[in-house]
């Protein structure tokens, strides 16, 4: 196959692979990634484990992510996309439910250790990879058509978990969590990944325009940009990790802190549609740049603010923030280094920032002893935004 067009073996077609992936990122990006935070006071009220322990499970996904990463990208490099999402899709779903009958820490950190690997089989990385490896022409309306949809992830998860948690207690709720990715995310997956896992470059991608990760480890951009989304993940991480305490130490109620944080997914996705409606003729180091400026902005805001308005501002700017932060990766990647072994690449890009992730949830938990409070560690992980800006300024386009 020549051509990104859909032929009699080539499964559901752009159109249905996008839409059903689309789903399955929802709905894994609302359990796998944001829900934790909605878990980590009923556990701690529950087992009588401190934040640190229970933030410690989260940190060792994190860092399971980012080191499975690069397997899973040389999986679907060499066309193994279905089964690379469908098995983490399967396993995600195995690994609420063992979750919703820890008893022990030790029995937690296990679980995490198993739903981190599933987090680099199932989110965004492995969609935008079997995207660009199936329809060369397209696959950045691909991306933008998941990010769009994955943006309401956040708004999704925080309410879902709040009400499954009170209507039928945090072990339940799990368990529900559970069933909705074996019964619904799984056989998405399998079904929309059908056909060929790799196409032929169309005429003018020619092979010498495609870097190997050997030639990319050699390049300043590679690492400069590996630098940027290390330390732009590292504080949005934390970030998420305790925002509800955050909010706590403000004297804030978890159904105040709600109705804040429900306006970052429709952020997210605002941001993406002016980028689809307007954003278009503008570089993507541009629009990367603006996103870098504003995720330390944003931190600011919320360390300082003590309106409900001013945190409705940092909610917007934060949420447009994350939400370009994504395209601006999974376009940017290929654009500099090719797409033939996108999955190496951006998987090592992808596992030193995801280790970077990993850590921030426990450091921030530590850094909480020798700081006065939440708004000091927040101006801290502004000063890494502004870092993570200055390196992404200048990583300049590799020389083809």
């Amino acid at each position: 196959m020549t051509s990104d067009a859909p032929g009699p073996a080539a499964g559901p077609g752009y159109h249905a692979t996008v839409a059903a992936l689309a789903v399955g990122q929802i709905l894994s990006w609302a359990a796998l990634y944001y829900a934790f935070s909605s878990f980590v006071l009923p556990m701690m009220h529950d087992q009588g484990w401190d934040k640190a322990t229970v933030m410690g499970a989260f940190t060792l996904g994190l860092a399971m992510w980012g080191a499975a990463t690069y397997a899973m990208g040389a999986a679907i490099d060499r066309g193994h996309g279905r089964a690379v999402m469908t098995w983490g899709a399967l396993l995600s779903g195995l690994g609420f439910l063992a979750w919703s009958q820890v008893q022990a820490a030790w029995t937690l950190y296990a679980v995490w250790a198993l739903l981190g690997t599933t987090m680099a089989m199932t989110l965004y990385e492995p969609a935008f990879n079997v995207l660009t490896q199936r329809y060369p022409t397209r696959y950045r309306d691909g991306i933008t058509a998941l990010t769009l949809v994955g943006g309401f992830a956040s708004t999704l998860s925080f309410p879902a978990c709040a009400a499954l948690i009170a209507w039928l207690g945090w072990r339940e709720a799990l368990i529900a969590i559970g069933t909705v990715q074996l019964l619904l995310v799984t056989p998405l997956h399998a079904w929309c990944l059908r056909g060929p896992g790799v196409v032929a470059p169309p005429p003018g991608h020619a092979a010498e325009e495609n870097a190997t990760l050997h030639e990319a480890l050699r390049m300043p951009a590679f690492w400069l940009l590996t630098l940027s989304f290390t330390l732009y993940a590292f504080a949005s991480a934390a970030m998420w990790a305790h925002v509800i305490p955050a909010f706590e130490s403000k004297g804030w109620t978890s159904t105040q802190a709600l109705a804040v944080l429900i306006w970052i997914g429709p952020a997210q996705v605002l941001g993406r549609l002016v980028y689809v409606g307007a954003g278009r003729g503008v570089s993507l180091r541009l629009i990367g740049l603006l996103v870098m400026l504003g995720m330390p902005a944003a931190l600011v805001i919320f360390a300082l603010a003590t309106q409900q308005w001013a945190l409705f501002g940092f909610a917007a700017l934060f949420g447009i923030a994350n939400g370009l932060v994504t395209i601006v990766r999974g376009g940017l990647v290929p654009e500099y280094f090719g797409r033939a072994n996108i999955g190496r690449i951006g998987g090592a890009m992808s596992a030193v920032g995801l280790l970077s992730r990993a850590a921030a949830p426990l450091l921030t938990a530590w850094m909480l002893l020798a700081v006065p409070g939440y708004r000091e560690v927040l101006l801290l992980l502004a000063v890494l935004g502004v870092g993570a800006a200055v390196a992404f300024y200048a990583a300049r386009p590799p020389a083809r």
